[in-house]
């Protein structure tokens, strides 16, 4: 299901910064350009970006330190000048000479009859746009007061800032904050997307996320296995029509089990979300109190509070969790499903509730044919650390999961990242608009719903995470993203999984 041709693109791909550094220059050579011609293609890209984004800034304030990411913003900062834009460049040491190609590039800037000055407020207040070349992706401690300093000036200001490459203070390969982190509203990544640019914090540091490949992305793709796959829509192909002669059973029996008394909301949510998402037949297992409330509206649904064994045994595929509850119904209900799913190995989602149940278990349960939906609070029950750890990386936490439970995990949030123990994507669909109650019980019932449908582990994993998100993004470009359901995802889902 996934288009190959798509996904061969480095625009599809993710490159640790360390991968991107230790291989730039052997790519510039097999592309029979020096690493100085990079930096004056990184440098033209930056201010192309400025006209594009920023037409009415005349008057540019380039902010740089002291390597490679320096001298991209003197050739941003020149380039600028030659097509009469008004430039300040601005260093933390002004007198300060860099070595190699950033020190080449400092020179013509200085050798045009230019200076660098001392950054200063009134300096910030009088620019229309900021490029950001303070600090590169070889920066992994925390960093120095005076870069924190500018910094946070340049935060507190309305002023639109361009970043290089990333977001000065930010971690490239985590997207965590390194004590302080310029907030742009453009990043221009450089010859391979850094991972810590599309998820979690990083992804909103970085702002619109631009790439440039600076014309070496055939040499480099050769050099570099890529860290993970950064997903889109559009690399999915057409599921195709359906066979003229099939049935309801043609499609799954995807079995629901949640809904305790008081949280009927959430089952229900994943029950029509599978429908809606081609499940032949879904059935739900809940409480005895909530029966009335899941099936009101709904007559497709099969509602039941009795025989989990034989609901189990008509299933092909489960869903567990939401509304589940933690008290002994939910507790039974979760072991017996468990038990049932390892024994006959059946593919089952595990979502909410039965993610706090699982992290209870005195020892892990092995779920190969399943898939783990934890929000950071559920990832770090499940590995017995904090949110904070979680969030300041999740690539590292996702695998954790994925490994101590043998399952595929999907860490959900911004940039929502699928890790199968073996493979890494990331979604760069999703908005804010979607952090609402419901979203992931939505989730867990379309990836039910592919699963039952007979899609891999992998394929359902990837494409039920970006058709979730695909269709919050079009719900938010046509009513916004506030105000917002769950169940408005619905006909988005619907729409987008029969193009």
């Amino acid at each position: 299901m996934l288009d190959t041709q798509l996904n061969s693109s480095l625009s599809y791909k993710l490159f640790r910064a360390d991968a991107v550094r230790d291989n730039e220059q052997q790519a510039a050579q097999e592309s029979a350009v020096t690493l100085f011609t990079l930096m004056e293609r990184a440098g033209e890209a930056i201010f192309r970006q400025c006209e594009t984004a920023f037409p009415q800034a005349d008057h540019l304030l380039v902010l740089v330190g002291q390597g490679n990411n320096a001298g991209d913003g003197y050739i941003a900062a020149h380039c600028a000048q030659k097509a009469g834009r008004k430039v300040t460049v601005c260093a933390v040491e002004p007198e300060r000479k860099l070595d190699g190609d950033a020190g080449r590039a400092q020179q013509r800037w200085l050798e045009a009859g230019n200076s660098v000055s001392r950054f200063d407020d009134e300096l910030l207040a009088q620019c229309g746009v900021v490029i950001d070349a303070l600090l590169g992706t070889g920066i992994n401690t925390y960093i120095r007061n005076e870069f924190a300093q500018i910094i946070d000036t340049v935060n507190h200001s309305s002023v639109p800032v361009i970043s290089i490459d990333v977001p000065s203070g930010l971690d490239a390969n985590t997207g965590h904050s390194l004590g302080r982190c310029v907030q742009a509203d453009v990043t221009v990544t450089l010859v391979g997307i850094k991972p810590g640019l599309t998820t979690g914090a990083g992804k909103q540091s970085c702002g619109r996320l631009v790439f440039e490949d600076l014309g070496v992305s055939d040499a480099f793709s050769k050099l570099v296995k890529p860290f993970a796959s950064w997903l889109d829509i559009e690399q999915f192909t057409r599921l195709g029509p359906r066979d003229v002669h099939s049935h309801k059973g043609s499609y799954g029996r995807l079995l629901c089990v949640g809904g305790n008394k008081g949280t009927a909301g959430a089952i229900r949510l994943s029950g029509e979300a599978a429908l809606r998402s081609g499940a032949g037949m879904v059935r739900t297992y809940v409480h005895e109190k909530s029966i009335i409330q899941v099936s009101a509206g709904r007559p497709e649904l099969m509602v039941s509070s009795e025989d989990l064994e034989d609901a189990l045994q008509w299933a092909t595929c489960v869903v567990i969790g939401p509304g589940l509850g933690q008290d002994d119904w939910a507790q039974q209900t979760f072991a017996q499903v468990l038990k049932h799913c390892q024994s006959e190995d059946k593919p089952v989602v595990l979502d909410a509730d039965a993610l706090n149940l699982l992290s209870q278990q005195a020892s892990a349960y092995t779920l190969e044919h399943s898939i783990l939906t934890p929000h950071a609070g559920e990832a770090a029950r499940l590995l017995g650390v904090s949110v904070d750890d979680v969030e300041s990386d999740r690539f590292n936490y996702a695998k954790q999961c994925a490994q101590r439970y043998h399952a595929t995990c999907v860490l959900k949030g911004a940039g929502t990242i699928i890790d199968n123990e073996t493979s890494v994507a990331v979604c760069r669909h999703g908005n804010p608009g979607m952090a609402t109650a419901g979203s992931g019980d939505v989730l867990s019932g379309i990836l039910g719903a592919l699963l039952a449908q007979g899609m891999s582990l992998d394929i359902a994993s990837r494409y039920g995470v970006t058709l979730h998100a695909k269709a919050g993004d079009d719900l938010a470009e046509l009513y916004g993203q506030r105000g917002m359901l769950a169940s408005d995802l619905f006909e988005a889902v619907r729409a987008l999984i029969n193009q």
